[in-house]
């Protein structure tokens, strides 16, 4: 018998290999890697790419239970090094006393400021403005095509974006003429979303000091909009400062364009891939009907949703979720787009299926820090789909989804551009097409 050694034979491969995070390939579609994070590693620590440690929550119940637990603060004064993490350039502009930075008792009280100022009833009494702007974003990408029979757009840059920026501009007060300076600066804000901090801080500096200028004005002058809302709030008795109510207007703008942003283009992208369920949701709204349209946003806000993590929460004092121990000061990001595809909770969940009525999705968050302004994001969701799809019913989509890039970045999720390819000839809303924003 020879006694020659043979080769080493290589050591086993690892069952479950943990998935790569934070690629431009994981941020393409990020669901794999999150199925895997489920079922083996739900409550994952991770090293972000801004060097920040972290832990990812993915499973729902854990999901939903954590975004309940005042034992996670959202002030990150808790944290280590509170200015790697939250939105770039708000500390330095002066902008951390908002919602997504506080908690009670402070946070009770800025929030019921807040919605004394931001009702039901304002934003239903919005819906004819948000669909005027709808009009005429469309009537503008018909009239740019000069007659030809095909036309093409890209519409996350001429429809997704300036729609909710016109629309919260116009909410909060903003006045016409300084509506495209907004336009301009949040628009640095989406280019840069992934990449240098320093181009989003510039915005940021740049919209403070418009809006700490405008709410001096407004107390001057007060009118029928939001900041006005805010002020008289204000004065009735509750104590809000002029750095409250600045920061207060910069996170209503910075959370309420982005996400409706992400909500049309997430929507749009996942219904041109699914043309029957596409062409389901067509019939419906041609026929009058209300109820599968407000089912197939809520679907949409599960299946794609805009928000890929909560916001930054700390754990204030040791504690245990899904069974992990998570230190004293330890960063928690809850995963939405994680937990709103599990299967303990969601039947099919990779599926898209836009009549799902049990849907108790978590896209706008949970508890006491549930989005303010959630009815506004949905109200601009369905006007905007129900009038694409009746104006460009043959709307279709003009790249590879191979091809398509998304933005970089921890919170939010949503693409960069989205060519599509239309029939031009189509009336236009307005007579003479002419954009009057």
């Amino acid at each position: 018998m020879s006694t020659t050694p043979g080769p080493v034979p290589a050591p086993p491969p690892a069952a479950h290999p943990a998935p790569e995070l934070f690629t431009w390939e994981f941020a393409s579609d990020p669901y794999p890697a999150y199925a895997w994070l489920r079922e083996h590693a739900p409550v994952h620590r991770t090293t972000l790419p801004s060097g920040v440690d972290a832990w990812l929550v993915t499973r729902y119940a854990d999901a939903r239970q954590a975004l309940a637990d005042q034992r996670l603060s959202k002030n990150p004064v808790h944290h280590a090094e509170p200015g790697k993490t939250g939105i770039p350039g708000e500390r330095s502009a002066g902008l951390m006393t908002h919602l997504l930075n506080i908690d009670p008792p402070d946070h009770t009280r800025l929030r019921r400021l807040v919605s004394k100022a931001f009702t039901p009833r304002r934003v239903a009494e919005f819906a004819p403005r948000v669909q005027e702007l709808t009009d005429r974003l469309i009537d503008d990408i018909v009239s740019r095509q000069g007659g030809a029979e095909r036309g093409s757009a890209d519409l996350i840059h001429e429809f997704a974006f300036p729609m909710p920026i016109y629309a919260i501009c116009d909410l909060l007060g903003v006045p016409r003429e300084d509506q495209d300076d907004f336009r301009d600066w949040a628009g640095m804000m989406i280019r840069h979303g992934g990449g240098p901090r320093g181009g989003v801080a510039r915005s940021v500096k740049k919209i403070r000091g418009y809006l700490a200028e405008l709410i001096h004005r407004k107390r001057q002058d007060l009118g029928d909009d939001l900041i006005s809302g805010l002020i008289r709030a204000s004065d009735h008795g509750d104590h809000l400062t002029e750095a409250e109510a600045t920061a207060m207007c910069f996170v209503l703008l910075f959370a309420g364009f982005e996400t409706t942003i992400n909500l049309i283009g997430n929507g749009v992208y996942a219904l041109l891939r699914d043309p029957e369920r596409r062409e389901r949701l067509q019939a419906s709204i041609a026929a009058g009907e209300t109820g599968l349209l407000e089912t197939a946003v809520e679907e949409l806000l599960r299946y794609d949703g805009p928000v890929e993590m909560a916001t930054w929460r700390y754990a204030t004092r040791a504690l245990t979720i899904g069974g992990q121990e998570i230190p004293a000061g330890d960063p928690v990001l809850v995963v939405l787009a994680a937990a709103n595809r599990d299967p303990q909770r969601f039947t099919a969940p990779d599926t898209l299926d836009l009549t799902r009525s049990d849907n108790q999705h978590l896209g706008y968050g949970h508890g006491i820090h549930y989005c303010l302004g959630a009815p506004l994001a949905r109200l601009e969701g369905q006007t905007a789909l129900a009038t694409l799809l009746t104006r460009l019913p043959d709307l279709r989509l003009a790249a590879d989804p191979a091809e398509l890039r998304w933005r970089g970045g921890l919170i939010m999720r949503g693409l960069r551009t989205l060519p599509v390819e239309f029939s031009a000839s189509v009336p236009l809303h307005h007579a003479d097409g002419v954009s009057e924003m």
